[in-house]
């Protein structure tokens, strides 16, 4: 089975390292972007999936999603916030991300959410 790469977009860069280290040794292929921006600019390979920080200067998580939707592009978005309430993550699911997780998370919960996202992406590629 092909790897899977995990795209981070967060403009903290300690989160990027640590979640990038994290995701590394879990076995994922792990490309780290300081903005949405830059992560909108790149060709992404699949299976994937995209983790987000929710607040970030410019172009938020949610931006970012509402711009790969609007573009057609469906991969498996993960919302994350260190400032999170029941509103934020309604607003993510109702605007179509896969999972929205709170900061500081548990490890487990992450890998959990990226596995199935993962699960999802494979069979969204299977069906084309």
């Amino acid at each position: 089975m092909r790897a899977a790469t995990i795209f981070i977009v967060d403009d903290d860069l300690s989160v990027r390292r640590s979640l990038a280290r994290l995701l590394m040794s879990a076995g994922y292929d792990v490309v780290a972007c300081a903005t949405a921006e830059e992560f909108l600019a790149l060709d992404v390979a699949r299976p994937a999936c995209l983790v987000t920080d929710v607040r970030m200067p410019g172009m938020t998580g949610l931006d970012l999603l509402e711009a790969l939707r609007s573009s057609g592009r469906d991969l498996p978005i993960i919302l994350s916030s260190g400032d999170a309430d029941a509103a934020s993550a309604a607003q993510a699911s109702a605007r179509g991300a896969f999972r929205f997780v709170s900061k500081p998370f548990e490890p487990d919960e992450l890998l959990g959410a990226l596995e199935e996202a993962i699960d999802r992406d494979r069979s969204l590629i299977r069906q084309r």
